[in-house]
C-alpha cells in the first residue's frame, strides 16, 4: 500500500500536468455487423411499461401468467479475455502481477427468459473480478441499437462477476482500481463490452419455448472462512440457526426444451475465486471457470470451449469472507499458527498464508473448481422441481453516501462517506498487502506515518473519521475526485423474479452473515404477503463497491471491514433498500430509477504505452520454431515447445486463439485444443524490450483419455513493425506421437 500511494502521487502529478491518453490496440470494430444484421430485422416498438408490458414475438405461447411452466429461454457465451499480457491483473492490487499469458480464456455467459406477456429478463455472468458499471451502461446503449430501446435496460438486465483474480485489469471506471494498471484500459474494457453484448445477442437470438427446474443443496468440502473472529462477533443466538460460518448452499435453475433436451444451467455458490494466488501470470477464469468448462464439455464436447451452444453459469453469491483456500492459515517461517485477529506472524502479515487443497496453485484451482463441478452436477441430476409464474424485475440506484438509515428499533443513524482503512492496507491471508500494516487496526492505533503520506493525497474530514469508527481511515477515496471519483456512490440495487425464484443482486462482497441477512429479509417480506419465494444472492452485480460487513464484524476491522466503504452502517442502509424494493415488487409497484450513473469515459487517461513494434531475434523469423518437441510421449506427460513471438497485445484473437493442438485424421490436421483449454497454456516472454525481440512458450498436460496418434501445435501471432503494421503468422512444430 506504500508503494499504492507513492505510485498515486506519481500518477495525480503526471495527469495534472496533461499527459495525454496513450492509444488504444482494441478492437476496432464493436460488432457493427452484428448489430446492423439485427437492426435489418427488429421491430423498434414504443417504450413498454417497466414490469409488465413488453410483447414480442419470443414470448412462449402458453397461459400468460406461465401456469404451464414454459418460458422462452435463451442462452449464449462469448469471449472477453481482452490483453493477456503486460497489463496488472484485477484483483490483488499487487505491482508487478502482470499478465504473461493464457491459461484459461474469460467468457461472458447470458441467459434470458421470457414469460408469457413477454416480460423478460437477462442475466450475464462474466469471467471479471467485478462487473464494471460503466461498461453495462455502453452493453444496454449497443443492445439499444441492435434491439429497439426497451428490451434489455438497466432494470431487466443483471450482470454478475466470478471475482476472478487472474484477468487483465484497467476496465473500472473510478481511479481506485485502475492505479495498478497505469490508468485505465480501452482494450480491456471494450473486450469486455464486446464480448457481453454478443453473448446477449446471442442468448436473444437462440431464445425458444423450455421448462425451468430449481434444486439446492451442500457443498461442505469447497469453501472457508477467512474472518471467522469477525464473523464470531455475530449475536450467538444469530450464529446458532446455522451449521456453517460460510454459506454452503448451491442454488441452480436448469433449462431444458419442451422435449427435456438441456439448454443451459445456471447455479450460485459463495465462494472466492482466489485458488489463483498473486504470483500468478497467466489469465484464469479460476476455480468457477474450470468448472464451466467441464460442465459445459458434457454437453458440447471437449474441442468446442467457450462455442455453446450449452451455457452452465457458475456464478458468486455472499463470498465476502469465504475462500477457496481451504486449509487453515499457518506461518510459512515457522509452520505455527496465525494471530487470530491480526493474521500475523510476529507481527508480520506476509508470513501469514492460507492454502488450497492442492500441491500448487494449479491443482488446487482443479480441486475447487471440480468441486463445484460435481455438486453442480447432482443437482442438474436430480432437478424436478418446476419453476413458475411471471417474470418480474425492480431496480433503483441509491446514494450510498450519508445515507439516513432507519434501524429496527427506531434510532436513525446514517452512512458514511466512502473510505478504506489501515486494515484494507494489510490484505488478507488469501494474499498479503504491505508488510507494514496489519488486519484489525481501529482509529487511534494507526502508523501516523502512514497518515502523513496520505494527508499529501487527501486529509479525510472530521466528519468522516468520527463517522468511520472504529475504522481507522488510511484513504477517505468518497472525498477523494482528483482526477475524478476513486469509487463510486451512485449503486444500482436490484432483484429479479422468475416466478417462485427471487434473484437478488448484490453490490459488493457481501460476507456470509451480511448475504443472510439480506436474504432472510427478502423472504419475509415476501411470507408476510402471504407469498412463498426461493431467494438467491447473486454477488458482485452491475458494479463494485469493495465489501460489506455486519455492524459486529465491523468493529473489528479485518479486511472486510476495513474494506467497507461507507460505514458501520452500511449493511443496515442495502437493507433498508432490499426490503423497500421487494415490497414495491410485490405490489407491482413502479418506483423511481434514481439518480443517473456516472460515465468518466472522457476523462479517463492511462500511463501504459501500446505495443512500440516486434522484431525476431537476429537469424530468425516469427513463428520459428525453438524448441521442438520430443518424438514420442505418453498421455499425462508434458508436451513444451518454444517460438520466436511478437507481442499478443497487436491482436486479441477473440474467439480464436494464439495456439492450437493438432492430431492428424482421416488426411487432415483436426484441432483438438485451444488456449482455452485447461490442458494447454499460453506464455509470452519479452525478451529485449529495445529490439522489440519476444518468446512463446506453449505447454500441453497431455490428457490421461488423449487418443493415440500423430499430434502437432501451432502457434499463431502478429507483428509490429516499426511503422506500425501488423502482420500475422503462423508458427508450426514437427509432428510427434501419442502412444
Amino acid at each position: 500500500m506504500k508503494r499504492l500511494l507513492l505510485h498515486s502521487l506519481i500518477v495525480l502529478v503526471v495527469y495534472l500536468h496533461s499527459i495525454r491518453t496513450s492509444p488504444a490496440n482494441g478492437r476496432s470494430n464493436y460488432l457493427e455487423d452484428t448489430l446492423h444484421n439485427h437492426n435489418a430485422n427488429v421491430d423498434h416498438r414504443n417504450e413498454p411499461n417497466r414490469h409488465h408490458d413488453e410483447h414480442d414475438r419470443d414470448h412462449p405461447k402458453g397461459d400468460t401468467d406461465n401456469r404451464d411452466n414454459v418460458y422462452g429461454i435463451g442462452f449464449g457465451i462469448a469471449d472477453i479475455t481482452g490483453p493477456a499480457v503486460e497489463i496488472n491483473m484485477m484483483g490483488y492490487a499487487h505491482f508487478g502481477q502482470d499478465g504473461g499469458g493464457i491459461h484459461t480464456r474469460l467468457y461472458s455467459r447470458a441467459s434470458i427468459v421470457v414469460d408469457g406477456l413477454g416480460n423478460r429478463i437477462c442475466y450475464v455472468n462474466v469471467d471479471l473480478c467485478g462487473a464494471p458499471q460503466l461498461a453495462k451502461t455502453l452493453v444496454i446503449e449497443r443492445l439499444h441499437l441492435a434491439l429497439g430501446s426497451r428490451i434489455y435496460t438497466h432494470e431487466n438486465l443483471l450482470i454478475s462477476a466470478t471475482h476472478t483474480h487472474s484477468g487483465p485489469g484497467g476496465y473500472f471506471q473510478y481511479f481506485l482500481y485502475i492505479i495498478t494498471t497505469e490508468g485505465f484500459n480501452k482494450q480491456s474494457f471494450y473486450a469486455i463490452v464486446d464480448g457481453i453484448v454478443e453473448s446477449i445477442l446471442k442468448a436473444h437470438k437462440s431464445i425458444k419455448s423450455g421448462r425451468i427446474y430449481y434444486n439446492k443443496g451442500d457443498l461442505l468440502d469447497a469453501s472457508a472462512n477467512r474472518s471467522p473472529a469477525s464473523y464470531a462477533l455475530n449475536p450467538k443466538e444469530e450464529r446458532e440457526r446455522y451449521e456453517y460460518n460460510t454459506d454452503k448452499t448451491m442454488y441452480m435453475l436448469k433449462f431444458t426444451d419442451l422435449q427435456n433436451n438441456p439448454l443451459g444451467m445456471i447455479n450460485w455458490f459463495a465462494v472466492h475465486c482466489v485458488s489463483m494466488n498473486n504470483s500468478n501470470h497467466l489469465v484464469s477464469s479460476d476455480n468457477k471457470g474450470y468448472a464451466a468448462i467441464k460442465f459445459e464439455s458434457n454437453f458440447n464436447g471437449y474441442k468446442n470451449v467457450g462455442k455453446g451452444p450449452f451455457v452452465a453459469i457458475f456464478s458468486q453469491a455472499n463470498e465476502g469472507d469465504s475462500t477457496s483456500n481451504t486449509r487453515e492459515p499457518i506461518c510459512i517461517n515457522t509452520g505455527e499458527k496465525c494471530d487470530r485477529i491480526t493474521s500475523t506472524c510476529g507481527g508480520k502479515n506476509e508470513y501469514c498464508v492460507s492454502f488450497g487443497p492442492g500441491r500448487d496453485m494449479f491443482e488446487s484451482t482443479e480441486i475447487i473448481g471440480h468441486r463445484q463441478y460435481r455438486k453442480a452436477t447432482e443437482l442438474f441430476q436430480l432437478a424436478e422441481r418446476r419453476v413458475s409464474g411471471p417474470i418480474a424485475f425492480i431496480y433503483q440506484n441509491i446514494n450510498m453516501t450519508k445515507r439516513l438509515v432507519t434501524l429496527e428499533d427506531g434510532t436513525e443513524v446514517k452512512t458514511c462517506s466512502a473510505a478504506l482503512g489501515h486494515s484494507f492496507a494489510a490484505g488478507t491471508t488469501d494474499g498479503e498487502g504491505d508488510s507494514h500494516f496489519t488486519q484489525g487496526t481501529t482509529a487511534g492505533k494507526e502508523s501516523k506515518l502512514f497518515d502523513a503520506i496520505r494527508n499529501l493525497l487527501k486529509t479525510p474530514s472530521q466528519e468522516s473519521v468520527e463517522c468511520q469508527k472504529p475504522k481507522a481511515i488510511l484513504l477517505p477515496v468518497g472525498e477523494m475526485t482528483v482526477p475524478f471519483r476513486w469509487t463510486a456512490e451512485i449503486i444500482p440495487t436490484q432483484i429479479l423474479q422468475i416466478g417462485d425464484v427471487v434473484i437478488v443482486a448484490l453490490p459488493g462482497e457481501f460476507t456470509t452473515m451480511s448475504g443472510r441477512r439480506i436474504r432472510n429479509d427478502v423472504m419475509q417480506m415476501f411470507r408476510h404477503h402471504r407469498l412463498k419465494k426461493e431467494v438467491i444472492l447473486a454477488g458482485l452485480a452491475n458494479t463494485y463497491t469493495n465489501y460489506v460487513t455486519t455492524f459486529e464484524e465491523y468493529q473489528l476491522q479485518r479486511y472486510e471491514g476495513g474494506s467497507t466503504l461507507f460505514g458501520a452502517y452500511t449493511l443496515d442502509a442495502y437493507r433498508e433498500q432490499y426490503k423497500y424494493l421487494t415490497k414495491k415488487l410485490i405490489e407491482k409497484e413502479r418506483i423511481p430509477f434514481g439518480e443517473q450513473l456516472p460515465n468518466f469515459l472522457e476523462q479517463e487517461f492511462s500511463l501504459k504505452p501500446g505495443v512500440f513494434f516486434d522484431h525476431p531475434q537476429s537469424g530468425h523469423e516469427f513463428g520459428d520454431v525453438l524448441i521442438q518437441p520430443l518424438t514420442s510421449y505418453t498421455p499425462e506427460q508434458t508436451v513444451e515447445v518454444k517460438f520466436i513471438g511478437a507481442n499478443p497485445r497487436n491482436n486479441l484473437r477473440t474467439d480464436r486463439s494464439y495456439l492450437t493442438v493438432e492430431r492428424f485424421y482421416d488426411s487432415v490436421w483436426e484441432v483438438i485444443a485451444t488456449d482455452g483449454h485447461w490442458e494447454t497454456m499460453f506464455k509470452w516472454e519479452r525478451k529485449n524490450i529495445i529490439l522489440g525481440t519476444s518468446e512463446v512458450t506453449i505447454v500441453w498436460n497431455i490428457p490421461k483419455n488423449c487418443t493415440k496418434g500423430v499430434y502437432r501445435i501451432r502457434y499463431f501471432g502478429d507483428g509490429k513493425s516499426f511503422l506500425g503494421k501488423i502482420t500475422s503468422f503462423t508458427g508450426t512444430t514437427q509432428s510427434f506421437h501419442v502412444e
